[in-house]
């Protein structure tokens, strides 16, 4: 009998080979380098599929925890914050904010000074919306130490809590829209790319009219979205609220010049003065129709005017930290960068621990926040092994 013969083989074992050097060596390897290669990460599908026999059905075991189950774990702390529910709370205390406003003037109308009247209720919330927004023109303006101190509060609630709802509620919606924008340049730009694939054999007899149409298209979009980022380009937002401040004076000047009988310059000159929240006195809404549109334009247009304002301070920022990062990443590595990097000491750096070094450079960590992370993921890891698994995490959140 031969030593082939004492062999008994098997059909998986025998066209599955195992390399159990390279498992061994891999697992005992300290470097997390090929954490950040997605390419190195191991494909562990193919090799089961080919280690269980063909016609064997897999079945999870009854006390295998179920993954739905663990992802309303997470659902349930997640929907706390949802910004849906930021807009429910600011337009609840919105109402309430101008209900107890419209309340107070209401019952004491008779001291607040005013030449100009028009509907007691329509008059008490033109007066809590310019009180508000901070504009103050003066043409209803409290008299009696109550209808003072009422003011005094009355502005500074509206100006502190409830204006931060409010501009949660703009970020919410700007968010939407800039989010229905990147979803429908994705959708048009793989609609483009297979136009481009039927009409490929047709554009040379077109002189290549599609190729320059999707050329520009291409082009186009890129202009406004940074695909890199994932998110609409700074400039375009600084744009589009700027062409919303515009509209929104567009608007008010129209409705001064036909409702207020103002002339052409008193509309614009009013209309600026309102949505920049100056409000000098000299003019002001006078007619019911005037006041009613006032109570809602007034509103939108101080926020529009402000989140214009908030963009172009974020697009000087921005260009400045992507001069940072380019000067960061072209700049060569030197000796106390290496001594800067090395977290453990040992005499050299790790992938982690450059990538680490260099956001800390670019201003978009800190070590603080690096600490912090640390203290996290130590608390998550309660055994110390160094990993996160699925039974300390679920012991986290149960």
């Amino acid at each position: 009998m031969d030593g082939q013969s004492l062999v008994q083989t098997h059909p998986v074992t025998e066209s599955t080979p195992i390399n159990f050097a390279s498992s061994s060596s891999s697992s005992s390897s300290d470097s997390d380098d090929d954490f950040f290669g997605s390419s190195s990460w191991p494909s562990t599908t193919s090799a089961a599929s080919n280690l269980l026999p063909p016609k064997k059905k897999l079945r999870r075991s009854r006390t295998a925890p179920a993954l739905v189950s663990v992802n309303d774990l997470f659902e349930e702390s997640q929907n706390e914050f949802e910004p849906t529910s930021l807009v429910r709370q600011a337009s609840f205390l919105l109402v309430i904010y101008l209900s107890l406003g419209v309340t107070v003037y209401y019952f004491n109308r008779d001291h607040f000074s005013g030449t100009e009247s028009t509907y007691h209720v329509v008059d008490a919330l033109y007066f809590c919306i310019v009180t508000m927004c901070t504009i103050g023109y003066g043409d209803i303006a409290p008299i009696t130490p109550f209808t003072k101190l009422f003011a005094c509060v009355f502005v500074l609630v509206g100006f502190g809590f409830i204006d931060i709802l409010l501009s949660g509620v703009v970020n919410h919606v700007l968010d939407l829209q800039e989010n229905l924008i990147l979803s429908g340049s994705q959708v048009q730009v793989q609609g483009q790319g297979q136009g481009q694939r039927q009409l490929g054999s047709s554009d040379h007899k077109r002189g290549g009219f599609g190729f320059g149409f999707g050329f520009g298209f291409s082009a186009c979009m890129d202009c406004i979205v940074d695909v890199a980022k994932g998110r609409m380009r700074i400039r375009l937002k600084v744009g589009l609220a700027l062409g919303v401040v515009l509209l929104c004076i567009g608007l008010g000047s129209l409705v001064l010049y036909f409702f207020e009988h103002l002339d052409g310059v008193d509309s614009v000159y009013l209309a600026v003065m309102s949505v920049t929240t100056v409000g000098y006195g000299d003019r002001a809404f006078k007619t019911l129709p005037g006041r009613l549109f006032a109570s809602i334009w007034l509103l939108v247009s101080t926020l529009a005017v402000a989140r214009a304002f908030l963009y172009l301070a974020e697009a000087r920022i921005d260009k400045r930290h992507r001069r940072l990062t380019n000067w960061v990443l072209q700049r060569e590595i030197t000796i106390d960068d290496l001594l800067a990097a090395d977290i453990n000491n040992n005499g050299y750096i790790r992938k982690s621990e450059y990538v680490i070094y260099k956001l800390k450079e670019m201003g978009k960590i800190s070590e603080k926040d690096v600490k912090q992370i640390c203290n996290q993921f130590n608390k998550l890891d309660e055994s110390n092994s160094g990993k996160i698994t699925l039974h300390s995490l679920l012991q986290s959140h149960l």
